[in-house]
Order: structure tokens, then C-alpha cells, then sequence
């Protein structure tokens, strides 16, 4: 019984060793394992973190480039629209001068009207100007003589710009669809009803796109539209349309009755030469008509000088005696009283 209870245990004690040999190599393969397996994923974003951020910076960045690539001005289809007035002491010479800049900058004139007059001499000009130099030009412009007025307007026609182009491609892929089906056609009918609707894609493809080359000019040269005046020009424009008052009204009123009066003098002008050569003949026919019907009248009766009758057949040279003469007719008698 000793023997057999000191074998087992001995069995029991390395059955509980082998137990806690295998216990503790588990555990350390598992402690092996997990700090393998958690090094690398400490040590992957170390290593991974330039090239890891690298491509979220240029995904950001490529973000912000679109992004900005739709704020940024010359980027969209931006209008530019300019409306100045100068006064100079020579008009001439300060159009000359805008003339020379605005071709420097590889604009051109588009609208040229001049007024030499000493007393109130003007000169306005129509400038295309590349829209990229539109403000240095306005600037330039202003250091000619005394500013007096300026106006700049913008219009942004990306929208329509996009929406042009958007409406071409789709034209141009109906024209091409309509001369396919044309090319196919077998009947007559069929020939004449596809040529119709080619014709009209095309004319509605040839308006969108003459729309879009107009927009590209006016967003590729803008329009500056400059006057210049010289030192005795009015400045009556620049005052403000909405004042009132008894002399403003007076002066309207004085206005509009030169106004009047020029309309009438003009009219009367107008029927001056026709009066001459209508009016001065009939007016003297008129006249010697009148005088020739009042020769021809007979001269009206005359009777006796006194207002007396006229002789009887019986009286003297009539061979009768002249009538009694009357007296007054009869005053009745007044009755007496009782």
C-alpha cells in the first residue's frame, strides 16, 4: 500500500507538473502572440502615418482645389461692364490717349462720337478691353483729368455658360441620330420628313451655339464706356432727377414752354412757304371778288325830301288834287257826373 500510494503519487505530482509545463507554454505562446501581433499594429501607423496622411492630404487638397476651382475668379464666366465720365482740358487729346491704351492692352474702339465744340467739347468712346486688364484700364482711364462719375457692373453667366454647353452636346447628338436615320431612309416621305428635322436640329444646334460664342466675347473682352468733357460742359446730369421745389418747377415749366414754343415755331415754319404761294393769291382773288359784287349792286331807292308821299295819278302832273290832310282822330266826350 506504501508503494503503491508513493507511485501514485508521484503520477499525481507529474501529471500536475506536465499540467503546469503545458499551462505556462500555452501562456507564453499566446503572451508571444499577442505582443507580435499587437507590435505591428502599433508600429503600422508609425511607419504607415507619413504615407497614410500623405494621401489624406492630397484627397483633402484635392477638395480644396475644386472647391476653389469653382470660387476662383478666372475660373467662371464673369460679365464686366464699366460706365465713366472725365473731364479734361483737352477732349481730343485724352481720346487719343484711351485710344493708344486700350490698343496697347489688345482691346480695340468699338464706338467713337466726338462733339468739337469749344465752349462744351465731349468725346465718348466704347472700349473692349481683355477682361483680365479691365480694372487697370479703369484706373488708367481716371488719372486722365477729374473723375466725375464712374459705375462698374458685373454679371456672372457660369450657370448659362454650362447649361449652353450641356444643351450643345445634346443638340449635336440629335443632329447626328436625325442624319443617321436620313441615311437609311427608303421611301420618299421618309426622305423629305427626315431632311425637315435635320434642318431644324440644325438651326436649333447653330442658335446655341452662336448664344455661346456671344457670351464667350462679352466674358473674354469686357465693355468700358468712357466721356470725357472739358472744363465748360454742363454738369446738369449729374445733379440728382428726384429734387423738387418751387424752382425746380419753375424750371421744368420754363423748359417745357421753350419746348412748346420751339414746336411752334417749327410748324409755323413748315406752313410759311405754302402760305405765300396758296395763301397771299386766294386772299387777293377773295378780295377782288368782293369788290366786284358790291360794284354791281343797284343803288337803293330815294323817295321825296320831307318824308312826304309820292304823287297821286289825279294830283299836279298827274291831273288829280292831292288828299286832304287828316287831323287827329276824335277825343271822345267826358260824361258829367250825376
Amino acid at each position: 500500500m506504501t508503494l503503491r500510494t508513493a507511485a501514485g503519487g508521484a503520477r499525481a505530482l507529474a501529471a500536475i507538473g506536465l499540467a503546469a509545463l503545458l499551462l505556462a507554454g500555452c501562456g507564453a505562446d499566446d503572451r508571444d502572440g499577442s505582443s507580435a501581433g499587437s507590435a505591428p499594429q502599433e508600429k503600422a501607423p508609425a511607419q504607415g502615418a507619413p504615407g497614410g496622411a500623405a494621401p489624406d492630404r492630397d484627397a483633402a487638397k484635392g477638395q480644396a482645389g475644386t472647391g476653389a476651382a469653382d470660387l476662383r475668379v478666372d475660373q467662371r464666366a464673369i460679365i464686366y461692364t464699366g460706365t465713366m465720365r472725365v473731364q479734361v482740358d483737352d477732349v481730343e487729346a485724352a481720346a487719343r490717349r484711351a485710344v493708344d491704351a486700350v490698343t496697347a492692352t489688345g482691346g480695340f474702339v468699338g464706338g467713337d462720337q466726338r462733339r468739337s465744340v469749344d465752349a462744351s467739347a465731349q468725346a465718348e468712346l466704347q472700349l473692349r478691353v481683355p477682361a483680365a486688364k479691365f480694372t487697370a484700364l479703369v484706373d488708367e482711364l481716371a488719372t486722365y483729368g477729374r473723375q466725375q462719375r464712374r459705375e462698374i457692373r458685373t454679371q456672372d453667366v457660369t450657370e448659362e455658360t454650362v447649361d449652353l454647353d450641356a444643351r450643345i452636346v445634346t443638340q449635336r447628338a440629335r443632329v447626328d441620330s436625325a442624319r443617321r436615320l436620313l441615311a437609311r431612309a427608303d421611301t420618299v416621305a421618309e426622305l423629305v420628313s427626315l431632311e425637315n428635322e435635320v434642318t431644324r436640329r440644325e438651326a436649333d444646334l447653330a442658335s446655341l451655339e452662336a448664344k455661346k460664342r456671344r457670351l464667350a466675347d462679352l466674358t473674354a473682352l469686357s465693355t468700358i464706356t468712357v466721356t470725357f468733357v472739358g472744363r465748360d460742359a454742363s454738369t446738369a446730369d449729374d445733379e440728382p432727377a428726384d429734387r423738387t421745389g418751387f424752382m425746380v418747377g419753375l424750371r421744368g415749366g420754363w423748359t417745357v414752354f421753350l419746348a412748346s414754343m420751339g414746336v411752334l415755331l417749327t410748324v409755323l415754319g413748315a406752313l410759311l412757304p405754302w402760305l405765300l404761294i396758296i395763301g397771299v393769291p386766294v386772299t387777293a382773288l377773295v378780295v377782288v371778288l368782293r369788290r366786284r359784287g358790291r360794284r354791281r349792286q343797284p343803288p337803293p331807292p330815294t323817295g321825296p325830301v320831307g318824308g312826304g308821299r309820292a304823287p297821286m295819278p289825279g294830283g299836279p302832273g298827274g291831273g288829280g288834287h292831292p288828299p286832304a290832310p287828316t287831323g287827329p282822330p276824335p277825343v271822345p266826350a267826358t260824361r258829367s257826373a250825376p
